[in-house]
């Protein structure tokens, strides 16, 4: 197994002893240490504190080892700080940790190594890691956290609809999967009318890219992501402030397509499809506008009351067909609305679910690996904030009540209630530097998604 960056084989690589502690436990740890290692700790004023480090000295002036404090060791997060707080030297850990804790740690010093640098030179490489043998299942879900955070990071003229089917291809390709894309005029052939509506004004083409993939035999699962490559707002134009990191707006597609890699990558026992309506909501002289009753794969025409509520007119296609193919499971990820993050704050996403068994499996799967989510109610009543006078529904209205929830009950009316489906509204997206988490695109829900998907693949 190769290593990802940050890590090192034991086997061929020099390394220090790293020491994991927590506050609570550093009375413990130190009175296995000489004497001169606790006046060393206490001279630095070192307490095993959260995302603490410091390094022991060696009788020549070098490092003998070091020592990272800790708060919940079960948080991959609570260990990413190391890479960066430490020296560029490689260590092995020398801390005996359950299995969990270990897979926590090495999931957290890799995200902790990530830094995007496709378009800068590094400052500085991190630590490394110095292992004899890495946890396969957490080294996938780290490397489908960093697929998310390459794809949202990436500016939008590197990372427009065609490069997330081209994205798609390479997966498909990898894997043997089957891969279908309708662009273009095809969308209205093929009955995805709001998809093409949205997306009709950019000079990249909208587009709808579909990966089938596994045993006809296994559960069949559809992962949906909205994949809006950049969001002007339309003709319903975005303040400066607020179009300045709109290239994250397809983060619903880039945890769509992490998701569904992961599958593949662990083989699951699971039939996934993966679709990803992809588009650029741009302003041009064909762009769809306010007052416009859209068609859609369903039936149900959708007046637009604002362009800049377009995540949910793509989905609204794309969440049709998926129920069209009958899956025993339907999740949909979209940065679909700044009113999820007014009620919860950047760290949570809000899950809305028809079916208190998948949402209940899917808040205790994030509780659970620390990939926390808040589930909020889809309720329904609220659909009277879509009224329309010359349609069956809208895609907004004038009142500002209840933001996340209207989006979400908007999504629900293309969902049937015997169709079991659960939908995050997920941010996608650090504002700034924390431990483990540097500024630009995130991934969150994605390792609970992950193990809800193994719970129904009998994993």
């Amino acid at each position: 197994m190769s290593l990802p960056t940050g890590f090192v084989d034991i086997t061929t690589t020099a390394a220090l002893p790293l020491h994991v502690v927590t506050r609570d436990g550093l009375a413990q740890w130190r009175s296995t240490q000489p004497a001169a290692v606790g006046a060393w700790l206490d001279a630095q004023g070192f307490d095993g504190s959260p995302f603490s480090t410091i390094t022991l000295p060696a009788a020549d002036g070098g490092i003998a080892a070091a020592v990272i404090g800790v708060g919940d060791p079960l948080d991959p997060f609570a260990h990413g700080h190391a890479p960066f707080a430490l020296p560029p030297r490689a260590f092995s850990l020398a801390t005996e940790l359950p299995a969990e804790a270990q897979a926590a740690f090495q999931l957290g010093w890799g995200l902790g190594c990530y830094r995007f640098n496709r378009y800068r030179t590094p400052l500085r490489a991190p630590a490394q890691l110095a292992l004899a043998q890495g946890d396969a299942d957490a080294f996938a879900q780290l490397a489908a956290c960093i697929r998310v955070r390459d794809l949202v990071n990436t500016p939008t003229e590197h990372m427009g609809p065609d490069q997330l089917e081209q994205v798609a291809c390479e997966i498909a390709e990898r894997f043997g999967a089957h891969i279908e894309v309708f662009s273009g005029d095809d969308l209205l052939t093929h009955n995805f009318p709001a998809i093409h509506a949205v997306g009709r004004a950019s000079h990249r083409a909208p587009r709808l890219i579909t990966l089938r993939w596994g045993d006809e035999s296994h559960p069949h699962v559809v992962i949906v992501g909205k994949g809006v490559c950049f969001d002007t707002g339309g003709l319903d134009l975005k303040p400066a402030d607020g179009m300045r990191n709109m290239k994250k707006d397809m983060g619903g597609a880039a945890h769509a397509i992490a998701l569904a890699e992961l599958v593949m990558t662990q083989r699951l026992p699971l039939r996934i499809t993966l679709l990803v309506p992809a588009v650029e909501n741009a302003v041009g002289p064909n762009a769809f506008r306010p007052g416009e009753v859209v068609d859609t794969r369903k039936g149900i025409t959708v007046e637009i009351d604002n362009t800049d509520a377009e995540g949910r007119v793509i989905l609204c296609d794309a969440l049709t067909y998926a129920v069209e193919m009958q899956p025993q499971l339907l999740l949909d990820f979209a940065t679909l609305t700044g009113a999820a993050r007014i009620a919860l704050g950047p760290d949570l996403p809000a899950l809305y679910s028809n079916d208190e068994g998948v949402a209940q499996q899917w808040l205790e799967a994030g509780m659970q690996l620390r990939d926390p989510l808040w589930r909020m109610p889809l309720w329904r009543p609220y659909v009277r904030y879509l009224l329309s006078n010359v349609a069956d529904i809208a895609n907004g209205g004038p009142s500002k009540m209840a933001g996340s929830i209207t989006a979400a009950v908007y999504l629900d009316r293309f969902v049937p209630p015997a169709q079991k489906w659960a939908h995050l509204d997920v941010y996608s997206w650090n504002d700034s530097d924390r431990p483990g988490r540097p500024a630009g695109g995130e991934a969150q829900g994605l390792r609970g998604a992950y193990a809800l998907l193994k719970r129904h693949a009998g994993v």
